[in-house]
């Protein structure tokens, strides 16, 4: 019965891992292509691509993180893993803020073709920096001792060449 139990939560966390990253695929795909598909509805990328945008990086982040914890299997979360864990979701709240600045009226570019707020340069390279951030984030919790004595990264504190 133990082992059912079990087995009923594994195909639950893999089913809502994968319907995460499947929704966030989506997401990603239909935001960034919605002018190849002709579902733009307005010229340039507008605040609801923007909002797919964030909602599809989000879904990814969280399927990544529950597949990596998954992996791992720890009772307890390292150091490591805590800042790769904050780390992320820092990330995460400065691509929404990037991402809807025009919204909040903080990052408003406004040029004479355009009758509406675009996504410029900077929210470009705001929504960039986000991004890396979270990858650096999931990396540090990848890469977090888990289950082992040691973490995988301890060669950069101790010096030792053998890792």
């Amino acid at each position: 019965m133990r082992n059912d139990k079990n087995s009923k939560t594994v195909r639950l966390r893999r089913n809502v891992t994968l319907t995460l990253f499947g929704i966030g695929i989506i997401f990603v795909a239909f935001s960034l292509g919605a002018e190849f598909l002709g579902l733009n509805i307005t010229p340039g990328f507008g605040m609801v691509q923007m909002f797919q945008l964030l909602l599809g990086i989000t879904a990814l982040t969280a399927a990544l993180f529950f597949h990596i914890n998954a992996l791992r299997q720890e009772m307890e979360r390292s150091l490591q893993a805590d800042i790769g864990v904050r780390l992320a979701a820092t990330g995460l709240v400065f691509a929404y803020i990037t991402g809807l600045s025009d919204l909040i009226q903080i990052g408003t570019h406004v040029e004479p073709q355009f009758e509406r707020p675009f996504v410029g340069p900077l929210q470009l390279g705001g929504l960039a920096l986000a991004v890396l951030v979270i990858i650096v984030g999931l990396a540090l919790y990848y890469t977090s001792r888990g289950t082992r004595s040691k973490s995988s990264m301890d060669f950069i504190v101790n010096g030792n060449g053998n890792h």
